[in-house]
């Protein structure tokens, strides 16, 4: 089918994460397209929701179900869909920071050992042999609560001192569990470890130090994570305002798992995965820095032994979980509005291909396109991906709603 070529103005949110695939920087080629199906459905259920953006720009337009099965997800979500300006106090970020400051002392006063100046590594050997000893912490039996990430994570993508500060933040966001402050926090520190981490923007692999990157990962290295996350905290509190989403929901299940409960008629907007990366290698540490589980870790980049692995992303599996995703689709009589990429796993040809085996003439079908440039975010030499990123439109038949079979 021949695309339509459509002109959009875009619109903007609170950035939280740098995130392959967001849909953040052509949000209004996406919620244009959904709004154009006019449909009388009051629920959208963003079914692979990663930094749910999309749900967030249209919490005024409809109910929202968000669904992601990363836990870090429905986190951002939360943050999204509430009006934070109007129920977080003014002093609360410096009652935070009182709360955070004590349990930072605390930590490096048990452990005043663990020293590591890099003021003092002048030389490569130096520099290196100054990250081989935080690396290896992750032997450490640490006899203190929230360690977590000084645990595991020291000396990867976040030093020492970094990733005691995130094991303070994170143990004060749970003296406010139930409360709105929660996802301010988590959200805000998510934002902190995403720019002060060394690697590319993503969790796949920590660099090694090199002569050429040794000053470019010190910088990172002497970043204050608290100032990243102050920042973020401020903005949150201050401009994430307007009514929450009219009532909205969060769930963190498979993608089948969710579209089997979701409200009949619904509109699904799904994005899921385009090529073979899993995004659970890619962010997992934020998965473990929600999940605070303190889970076995493996590998150089300190995976968790659990990670979710999509059937979007191999090509043994990705035509059956695309089939299976339009077959629930019409079990619920909802309608699709379901984002790809030319560079996918996937033709597009074969997409409509299989959507038309199942949906036939039960369902309107339309396609919108537009350039865009994905960055690849360390994955290639290349910084950036020129595609072509398309919008495939499944509108319910009316003549067929009330069909019977």
């Amino acid at each position: 089918m021949e695309a339509e070529e459509i002109e959009i103005v875009e619109t903007k949110i609170p950035h939280l994460l740098k995130y392959m695939g967001s849909k953040r920087e052509i949000i209004g080629f996406v919620t244009d397209a959904i709004k154009s199906l006019d449909v009388q459905s009051t629920w959208l259920c963003d079914l692979f929701a990663g930094t749910s953006v999309v749900a967030g720009s249209l919490k005024s337009s409809y109910n929202i179900h968000v669904n992601d099965i990363q836990a870090y997800s429905a986190v951002l979500a939360n943050t999204y869909l509430s009006n934070l300006k109007g129920t977080i106090a003014p002093d609360a970020l410096d009652k935070i920071k009182l709360k955070v400051n004590k349990l930072v002392r605390e930590f490096l006063n048990k452990y005043p050992q663990l020293n590591y100046d890099y003021d003092s590594a002048t030389t490569l050997d130096q520099f290196i042999a100054l990250e081989q000893a935080q690396q290896k912490l992750i032997d450490k039996d640490f006899q203190i609560g929230f360690h977590l990430f000084a645990k595991n994570f020291s000396g990867t993508y976040w030093s020492y001192s970094q990733c005691v500060w995130i094991d303070s933040i994170r143990a004060v966001a749970d003296q406010y569990i139930g409360k709105p402050e929660y996802y301010a926090i988590l959200s805000s520190l998510i934002f902190a470890m995403s720019y002060v981490s060394q690697s590319t923007g993503h969790y796949a692999q920590f660099r090694d130090t090199t002569q050429d990157n040794m000053l470019d990962i010190l910088s990172y290295r002497k970043r204050d994570l608290w100032e990243y996350f102050e920042r973020k905290f401020k903005e949150l509190t201050l401009n994430l305002n307007g009514e929450a989403s009219k009532e909205y929901k969060t769930t963190t299940l498979d993608y089948l798992d969710c579209l089997r409960i979701i409200e009949e008629g619904s509109i699904v907007y799904a994005d899921p995965p385009y090529q073979s990366v899993h995004y659970s290698r890619f962010y997992h540490a934020l998965e473990t820095l929600v999940r605070y589980d303190y889970p076995k870790v493996l590998h150089k980049g300190r995976y968790r032994d659990d990670r979710h692995q999509s059937p979007f992303c191999k090509k043994t599996t990705v035509n059956q979980a695309f089939s299976a995703l339009f077959e629930c689709i019409k079990k619920t009589n909802s309608h699709l509005v379901l984002s790809y990429s030319d560079s996918g796993m996937i033709k597009l040809q074969d997409i409509e291909r299989l959507a038309y085996v199942i949906f036939q003439d039960d369902y309107i079908y339309s396609l919108l396109e537009k350039d865009h440039i994905h960055s690849t975010m360390g994955r290639s030499d290349e910084r950036q991906q020129d595609v072509k990123e398309y919008i495939l439109i499944y509108k319910k038949n009316k003549w067929h709603l009330n069909r019977t079979f």
